[in-house]
């Protein structure tokens, strides 16, 4: 039977900066994930292979062809870490009001009695609100009013009535 070795593949890459652009941005990237993808489209546009790159970088092959993919087509603003400009949600989720709401409820026992939870907390704002609310929320609208976890501490057979009280 005879194996045959596939070439390693060499992918293209524009040049919209020069070998030396692109090594001065490897070498002088502050953020470690913009660096990595300078190293890559380096390493790249010099020949080397995708998987000596991968290798060196400890990216994949593909996730290597994706950058390739936005450097060539979207130019070098596509390198390094993009989640910075994710916008997440720009509104809270309770209002000034409806905080103020919630620290007076929890000023009383819930209602169905025991003590306060990210649970009881999400079941309370879903309420208010007239949507479903993740009890991690609630857990965090818990810690935002600086609520800590309180579990009783266990009786000990030994101690009296009195002293377990």
């Amino acid at each position: 039977m005879i194996h045959i070795r596939a070439m390693p593949k060499r992918v293209t890459i524009e040049p919209h900066l020069s070998l030396e652009e692109l090594e001065m941005g490897y070498r002088q990237a502050k953020e470690p994930v913009k660096r990595t993808h300078y190293q890559i489209i380096w390493l790249l546009a010099k020949g080397t292979t995708t998987e000596k790159v991968a290798a060196a970088t400890g990216y994949s092959r593909s996730w290597i062809y994706e950058l390739v993919w936005g450097y060539n087509r979207i130019r070098p603003q596509t390198l390094g870490d993009q989640r910075s400009s994710n916008q997440g949600s720009s509104e809270p989720l309770l209002d000034d009001v409806q905080q103020a709401l919630l620290w007076q409820a929890r000023q009383e026992p819930p209602m169905d009695g025991g003590q306060w939870n990210g649970r009881k907390v999400a079941d309370w704002i879903a309420e208010l609100l007239g949507r479903p609310v993740s009890r991690q929320r609630g857990w965090e609208y818990l810690k935002q009013m600086g609520f800590r976890l309180r579990v009783p501490r266990p009786e000990h057979i030994e101690a009296s009535q009195e002293e377990q009280a």
